[in-house]
């Protein structure tokens, strides 16, 4: 295929994109936050939260899929604000029931854990979007992952944004180009993207959110061998085509389940990336980019390690300058302080 024509494909699917989600963009580098905001008023939050992230992923390691799940989910809905973990009340529809969100959202619960023990050291300092966002690098490295320094100094919302949930997240059977546009419009580059993506090293999906691909095109992408075969058919046993099934759920990464590492890029090259969202960056005809970026990080985990670590940071920093304003501090992550 022309590679001009690639271009010009994806530059018009981006302008369309941009069109439909509207004026509602965050600025993605905001220079309030800093590194050391909680120095002095609540010194031991990254401790309080480390500890707690410890017993949890210890327990149960999917806690660590969950966490991070969370924290791509919060800031890709007007910004890294914790609009996310808000409930539903008579005055506010929360992001929680909307479709991207209800069956594949958990740790909610660890998440208010979290925020008791830091409230109960430092009452009304450190908010829950921080809270989050720490605890997502903690997730990272406590399953093998990489380290990274976090900026601090986030707001709590005091509103969320139910629609913008619907159109903001990618969705497991989404394109490419529509992927990358919605990267794009967060101020993440198509390298964010890929990286950000591995995540899907850890972590379940439904059968709901890989069943056409298991009855689509995933055969005729898989570098074939009796492993391969093999993978697939346990696949369908576990989401029948038809007649239910659509709450059992499957590892991202069956190679290393519960383990931060460059396995999912592996599974790509073969061809056996669960989700259609995943496998379009190394199978579809548009992921010239993408595909380059596959096949380097999966020779190489550092190359890897660094880019994630650098993008889980620039993600962090998505920052809705009205929080800043309006915002506050919640006293409970679920509820807006009355």
């Amino acid at each position: 295929m022309d590679p001009s024509f690639v271009l010009k494909s994806l530059f018009l699917h981006v302008v369309l994109m941009f069109c439909f989600l509207g004026a509602t963009r965050v600025d993605a580098s905001d220079p309030q936050l800093t590194l050391d905001y909680y120095a002095s008023t609540c010194p031991t939050v990254f401790e309080i939260v480390r500890k707690e992230m410890e017993c949890a992923v210890s327990s149960d390691p999917r806690n660590a899929a969950s966490i991070v799940r969370l924290h791509f989910h919060d800031c890709f809905v007007q910004g890294c604000d914790g609009s996310i973990l808000l409930d539903d009340t008579v005055t506010l529809k929360g992001e929680k029931k909307a479709a991207t969100n209800i069956h594949s959202l958990k740790g909610f619960e660890l998440v208010d854990r979290i925020n008791n023990l830091v409230e109960s050291e430092c009452p009304g300092i450190v908010s829950c979007a921080d809270i989050l966002t720490i605890a997502a690098r903690d997730a990272v490295i406590l399953v093998g992952g990489p380290y990274w320094d976090v900026p601090v100094g986030r707001k709590d919302s005091v509103t969320a944004n139910f629609e913008l949930a619907i159109t903001n997240l990618p969705t497991p059977d989404e394109s490419l180009l529509s992927i990358i546009s919605k990267f794009l419009y967060q101020g993440l580059s198509v390298t964010d993207m890929v990286a950000l993506s591995g995540a899907h090293t850890i972590g379940k999906a439904r059968c709901k959110s890989f069943r056409s691909r298991i009855y689509g095109d995933f055969e005729s992408n898989l570098v074939k061998n009796p492993i391969s075969d093999n993978h697939l058919n346990n696949l369908r046993s576990v989401c029948p085509p038809s007649g239910g099934g659509d709450k059992n759920e499957t590892a991202l990464d069956y190679a290393t389940p519960d383990l931060f590492d460059n396995s999912f890029y592996h599974l790509l090259l073969n061809g056996e990336g669960l989700l259609n969202s995943d496998q379009e960056m190394y199978s579809s005809l548009f992921g010239i980019e993408s595909r380059a970026l596959v096949k380097k990080y999966a020779a190489d985990p550092l190359a890897f390690f660094q880019q994630f670590s650098d993008s889980m940071v620039k993600m962090g920093n998505i920052i809705n300058s009205e929080s800043f304003i309006t915002g506050e501090v919640r006293k409970s992550c679920r509820f807006v302080n009355t």
